[in-house]
C-alpha cells in the first residue's frame, strides 16, 4: 500500500462510530480456553468507554491492580488501528493485560513511548487528545510502580502492547484487610451490584436499569463518590473503587 494511499483511507474512516466488535478473553489459566466477552459497535466515546471500563473490571476480578487510568490509555490508543479486530487478553490474575490489533502497526515502537511523537489526525482529536501523551503516560506509571510495557508487531500486522504490573514481594502476603462498610441505604446497597455487573454506569443508564427518577439517582451517586466506593471517569460515567469492589462483592 502506498503512503499516499494509505494517508487518504486514514483521513476518509469514519472515526465517529466503531462498527467493529472487540474481544476480551479472559485466562483463569493457560490450561483451558478464556472466557471471551464481546463489546459491541457504538459511537466512538461510548465504545473506548465500554471497552476500558470492561476490561479493568475483569482484571480487578481477577485479582490484578492496574489502574483504569492505564487501561484507558492504551484502549484509546486503537484509535489509531481504525479499531480493526481488537482483542484484549487477561492474564496472570489480572497483572498482565495484552491489547492486539490488525492496524498499520507502530513503525517506531520506542519513540511511540515519548511525549510529543503522534500519528492522530484531525478526525481522531475529537475522541482523544492526540498529542502523544498516551503511552508516555502508561510508561511513566508503570516505571514508577515497577510495572512494564512491551510494544510489538502483531503475527500479520498490527500491534500487541503488553502492560503488567504486580504487587511487590513484600505486599503479595499481607493480611486481607477487610473494608469497613459505611452506612449503607437500601438504595445504595441496591446501586452498588449494578457496577460489579455492568461496568461503568451514567446516571441515565441507572435510571433505566432501576427505574428511579433522575434526581434521586443523582444523589445515591454522589453519596457512593462520598463514601469512596465509586469514582468518575474521562467519560463522566462512574466505576467502582477498589474498596467499591470489594463491598459490592460482599453485599
Amino acid at each position: 500500500m502506498s503512503s499516499k494511499f494509505a494517508d487518504d483511507t486514514k483521513a476518509n474512516f469514519d472515526y465517529a462510530f466503531v462498527e467493529t466488535i472487540a474481544r476480551i478473553a479472559v485466562y483463569d489459566d493457560l490450561r483451558s480456553a478464556p472466557r471471551v466477552i464481546e463489546i459491541q459497535p457504538a459511537t466512538t466515546a461510548e465504545f473506548i468507554e465500554n471497552l476500558a471500563s470492561k476490561i479493568y473490571e475483569q482484571a480487578k476480578l481477577a485479582g490484578g491492580t492496574i489502574p483504569y487510568t492505564v487501561i484507558r490509555e492504551v484502549s484509546e490508543n486503537f484509535i489509531h488501528a481504525q479499531f480493526a479486530e481488537i482483542i484484549v487478553s487477561i492474564l496472570d490474575q489480572g497483572k498482565t493485560i495484552r491489547f492486539s490489533d490488525q492496524g498499520p502497526g507502530i513503525a517506531h515502537k520506542e519513540k511511540a513511548q515519548l511525549p510529543g511523537f503522534s500519528s492522530a489526525i484531525e478526525p481522531m482529536k475529537r475522541y482523544i487528545r492526540g498529542v502523544g501523551s498516551g503511552l508516555p503516560i502508561v510508561k511513566d506509571y508503570l516505571d514508577f510502580s515497577n510495572g512494564t510495557i512491551t510494544i510489538e508487531d502483531n503475527l500479520e500486522s498490527g500491534s500487541v502492547v503488553t502492560v503488567s504490573l504486580t504487587p511487590p514481594a513484600n505486599d503479595r502476603h499481607q493480611p486481607t484487610i477487610e473494608p469497613l462498610t459505611p452506612p449503607l441505604s437500601a438504595r445504595e446497597k441496591e446501586f452498588l451490584p449494578y457496577f460489579l455487573h455492568e461496568g461503568a454506569l451514567g446516571v441515565t443508564d441507572l435510571v433505566n436499569l432501576t427505574g428511579i427518577a433522575q434526581s434521586s439517582t443523582y444523589v445515591t451517586l454522589k453519596k457512593l463518590e462520598e463514601y469512596g466506593l465509586i469514582e468518575k471517569t474521562v467519560g463522566q460515567k462512574r466505576i467502582l473503587t477498589d474498596i467499591g469492589y470489594q463491598v459490592a462483592s460482599s453485599l
